[in-house]
């Protein structure tokens, strides 16, 4: 993680309250996702805070789904979000739903009710909007507003046990229709949904609304601070209002700027969109912005805690390059990416001079970053070897220092060798180099005295692995995909997916590890995917040796 930083103003709040003697010192956080979609890197920061802070001052968070809105939600998410917090490294101390308090927030409802604080409307959804008024006009009470207590319990009664059909009637606070905030203007408390909810079965019709339920949940949970991003600044008087009139423990809510980041969507019903239309092959697509796909991807966990930590915690909104990220990724798989060769396009090349059916063993360093060392494997030579088709050009440029007619170039561990000669097929294609090598310039033993300018990569053509690779880019060409008059949609990448599907390795990559990170030299680090089968590997590029895109930017 980042060297010691200053404090952040959620730290200073926590710290003074912890002088003051606020809530005996006690420090009880939340995360409160909603189980309709996956996790992406905007939660991750969230996590990072709320587990955070919690475990920087001795205190507990809790893993809380606000499952509130049927419709919507399923338990295929609510595992995907513990799979993703613990993958963080993170442990919460009790696994809570909104839904185990369906009770007792009905009863909160019924108390307001009995302090003329609520009431059931009739109306409809256009006719309670136009009601609310406008910003600049207040709204107007509806003849359903002055109904008595002992009607509205039992309307409200009713509405639960099922006699109303869905949006057929509501339940409102009664606060102030003449409120400059527009949350205050006799916010819905309770809706009508006759739907199976993924833990209580039928056993409820009406479900609360978020900002009903929310506050009330953090209340009997004993949250001391509960932390929300910035868009909940204008319900923060609302959960204040209901948390005062219920006179249950007062909560208080904290705001932080959310993630933004370049190239990125970050809304869940916009990423919801691009599954279900087919534009990624799932939550856990490597494009996608959810930590499961960048897990996928081979993004470490210790990458996204530094990413997170790096971006700090502010009181204003800002965009954060997606550039910051992948450098996160880039340095820590650099200290610990074990170290392969793979030719990604390859073209053959044929040592003319070196011995038919002589073989040698040379050897190379799983990762050279590690002190003390991470260990060596095996590198097989031949005669025949696959090297990148672009490492070969037939008529070289001025300051092409790779392999050409007459150009001499060493090979990585091996030796120096120099292009004698090329085949071509009909189509004009080379199809084949014919080099011969110097047996004096063994890497480590050189005594030819030749200098070369160009260091290539190589695989063994008997000794290969074979596999597919795929390279994976930004989804979308565009830096702020979402802006306004937008198609978010149109501005997709086309070539965020680039598949090689014979692609050579050193042979023990057919032993490749789930999960740990190989820097392909030369290319860029990768992982294995779960598509893989034994004999049929797949490889997911995680991110390129070097920051190519805004090269690309800038050229275009």
């Amino acid at each position: 993680m980042s060297e010691e930083r200053s404090l952040n103003f959620i730290e200073e709040i926590i710290e003074e309250d912890i002088r003051n003697g606020k809530n005996d010192g006690r420090v009880q956080t939340r995360f409160p996702p909603e189980p309709n979609g996956y996790l992406h890197i905007g939660h991750a920061k969230s996590i990072c805070l709320n587990f955070g802070l919690a475990r920087k001052y001795n205190g507990k968070t809790n893993l809380r789904f606000d499952d509130t809105n049927p419709e919507k939600e399923d338990t295929e998410y609510v595992e995907s979000i513990k799979e993703d917090v613990r993958w963080l490294g993170f442990e919460w101390d009790q696994e809570l739903y909104a839904s185990d308090y369906f009770d007792q927030i009905y009863s909160f409802a019924v108390k307001l009710i009995e302090k003329g604080l609520a009431y059931v409307d009739d109306s409809t959804p256009d006719e309670i909007a136009l009601q609310k008024g406008t910003p600049t006009e207040a709204g107007v009470a509806n003849e359903y507003r002055s109904r008595s207590i002992s009607e509205n319990l039992l309307l409200f009664s009713e509405m639960k046990e099922g006699k109303y059909k869905d949006g057929e009637r509501v339940l409102r606070a009664k606060i102030d229709l003449a409120s400059p905030n527009m949350h205050l203007r006799d916010p819905i408390m309770y809706r009508i949904r006759h739907v199976n909810h993924h833990r209580t079965g039928d056993a409820w019709c009406i479900y609360p609304m978020y900002d009903f339920a929310h506050g009330q949940s953090d209340s009997i949970e004993k949250i001391t601070h509960s932390i929300c991003t910035l868009e909940f600044i204008p319900h923060r008087p609302l959960y204040d209002w209901f948390i005062d009139e219920l006179e249950i423990f007062p909560t208080k809510q904290y705001e932080f700027a959310r993630l933004n980041m370049t190239y990125t969507v970050m809304s869940k019903r916009r990423l919801l969109q691009l599954v279900n239309e087919g534009f990624v092959n799932g939550w856990d697509d490597p494009r996608m912005p959810t930590i499961s796909g960048m897990r996928r991807r081979g993004y470490t966990r210790d990458s996204i805690l530094e990413f997170c930590d790096r971006i700090g915690v502010a009181k204003r909104e800002n965009v954060i390059d997606v550039s910051l990220l992948e450098f996160c990724v880039r340095e820590d798989l650099n200290k610990s990416a074990w170290r392969r060769m793979a030719v990604l396009d390859p073209l053959k090349l044929v040592i003319t001079n070196y011995p038919e059916g002589q073989e040698e063993i040379f050897e190379g360093e799983n990762n050279p970053e590690v002190e003390g060392g991470d260990g060596s494997r095996e590198i097989p030579f031949s005669r025949e070897l696959w090297i990148e088709r672009d490492d070969f050009m037939e008529i070289p440029s001025k300051k092409y220092f790779r392999l050409g007619p007459g150009l001499m170039v060493r090979l990585k561990s091996a030796y120096i060798i120099k292009c004698d000669d090329f085949v071509k097929d009909e189509q004009g294609n080379v199809t084949e180099v014919h080099c011969s090598y110097i047996p004096e310039s063994k890497s480590g033993h050189d005594t030819s005295a030749i200098k070369v300018k160009g260091t290539i990569h190589w695989v063994s053509v008997p000794h290969a692995s074979k596999a597919e690779v795929r390279l994976y880019d930004r989804l979308f060409n565009d830096e702020d995909p979402m802006s306004n008059g937008k198609d978010f949609l149109e501005i997709i990448n086309q070539a965020s997916l680039q598949v090689m599907p014979a692609v050579y390795m050193e042979p023990d990559m057919a032993h490749a590890e789930m999960g740990r990170g190989y820097q392909f030299i030369r290319k860029g680090y990768y992982t294995l995917d779960k598509d893989s089968v034994e004999g049929n590997l797949v490889f997911n590029r995680t991110v390129t040796l070097k920051d190519t895109w805004a090269k690309e930017v800038k050229k275009g």
